[in-house]
């Protein structure tokens, strides 16, 4: 699979990366057995960059990627977590997770903390969850309602420590493209994982966004290219952002599906392969809780796309118009 440097770092990452949300059993559990698997099968298909947070599952989801990781050379591959939430360990159970989106059970409690010594403390645990002496990229995670104290306080800790060596390249990951512009703009990150603002339904990202980090050379990792599963299978009750999809997107959705079945392509292909149109994409996150989707992901990857395609969703309006749209066949 094709790798690409992350801004200016030396961090090689793969064109697909493996989002390992699901192994903290996001939404429901996944077994031990499974979770290795998709792992193993992410590698096969040739992955080499996989993502992870403390907050998937309360650090499960760090534990499996590195059990899962120790037996392959520590050189062949690539791992970025992230920073902003602390886990710390609570006196008794409490039931479970669910409320925060994991099936777990409840023995920590997340602790919002964007200072320097919340990045070093954070980063790690981490470590030690993932069994690694090293991390090739941190990301500020989800730092919305603490946006000062990330900009003046995390990032400059993330900094020191990349220029120590002590991490390969540092960025941001939001669900928002607005705030991530700021940082392309007013710092020197690697690069931004931006998820569900750049997807054939959603180009947010597109006026601001992307054009700065071209210019800066700044990469962008696009999460959420199915927006949480409208695109996988448009569908009413399908989800959009993690919840019920309104009809008319789910409308969108289908018509989508109609254009690019008629071309002969499954829209889960023309979903992955979008954001890739534009030059300042690096990676495309996916998630997956088993080895077929994984599986199915890297197939889709590499399923012919033509041109036509593209341009026809430009004319009818389906994009945004002046969306840059990839080579195809």
């Amino acid at each position: 699979m094709r790798s690409t440097e992350l801004g200016r770092s030396g961090v090689q990452v793969t064109d697909l990366a493996f989002g390992a949300a699901a192994l903290g059993n996001l939404f429901a559990p996944v077994g031990d057995e499974e979770a290795a698997a998709v792992v193993d099968a992410a590698w096969s298909v040739g992955i080499r960059y996989f993502d992870t947070a403390p907050h998937y599952g309360l650090g499960l989801s760090e534990r499996r990627l590195g059990e899962a990781l120790a037996r392959r050379p520590r050189g062949d591959f690539v791992v970025s977590t992230k920073v902003g939430r602390l886990l710390e360990p609570l006196s008794e159970l409490r039931g479970d997770d669910l409320a925060q989106g994991f099936a777990v059970p409840a023995t920590h409690r997340r602790i919002w903390d964007f200072s320097a010594d919340g990045v070093l403390r954070s980063i790690e645990a981490s470590l030690e969850r993932l069994g690694l002496d090293t991390v090739d990229i941190v990301y500020l995670h989800d730092p919305d309602d603490h946006l000062d104290q990330a900009l003046s306080k995390a990032y400059p800790a993330l900094e020191k420590l990349r220029a120590e060596g002590v991490v390969g390249a540092i960025g941001a990951g939001m669900n928002q493209a607005r705030a991530l512009t700021r940082f392309v703009r007013d710092t020197d990150v690697d690069a931004v994982l931006l998820a569900g603002r750049y997807t054939l339904l959603d180009q947010t990202a597109l006026p601001d966004l992307l054009p700065a980090a071209a210019e800066r050379g700044v990469s962008v990792v696009i999460g959420g290219v199915f927006n949480s599963g409208l695109l996988a299978d448009p569908r009413p009750g399908a989800t959009y952002d993690y919840t019920s999809a309104p009809a008319e997107l789910v409308e969108r959705a289908l018509e989508l599906k109609a254009a690019a079945e008629s071309h002969g392509v499954p829209l889960r292909a023309a979903a992955l392969q979008f954001p890739f149109g534009h030059p300042a994409v690096g990676s495309a996150l996916v998630g997956a809780r088993s080895a077929a989707e994984i599986r199915d992901a890297a197939a889709m990857l590499d399923h012919p796309v033509s041109r036509t395609l593209w341009r026809e969703l430009l004319t009818d309006g389906l994009l945004t118009a002046g969306t840059p749209i990839p080579h195809g066949d």
